[in-house]
């Protein structure tokens, strides 16, 4: 799950904000579990965090070079 932010760089808009949807899935997944009492890999949770962040941050970037 963990991904470099040099690989994200190459993304494109579009596709940075598909894997925004899919962790923010997994995240939601990983919630229910945690809520349930059975998680099966607790450190998901920081790395699911940490990539989610990565990418937010992108998308700032990209969306302040267009403008400027």
């Amino acid at each position: 799950m963990k991904h470099k932010i040099s690989d994200l760089r190459n993304l494109s808009k579009e596709e940075l904000l598909q894997k925004e949807k899919t962790l923010k899935e997994d995240l939601f997944k990983l919630n229910q579990q945690r809520y349930s009492g059975r998680v099966d890999k607790p450190h998901m949770f920081s790395l699911a965090k940490r990539d989610l962040a990565r990418i937010q941050t992108l998308l700032n970037e990209k969306k302040e070079n267009t403008n400027g």
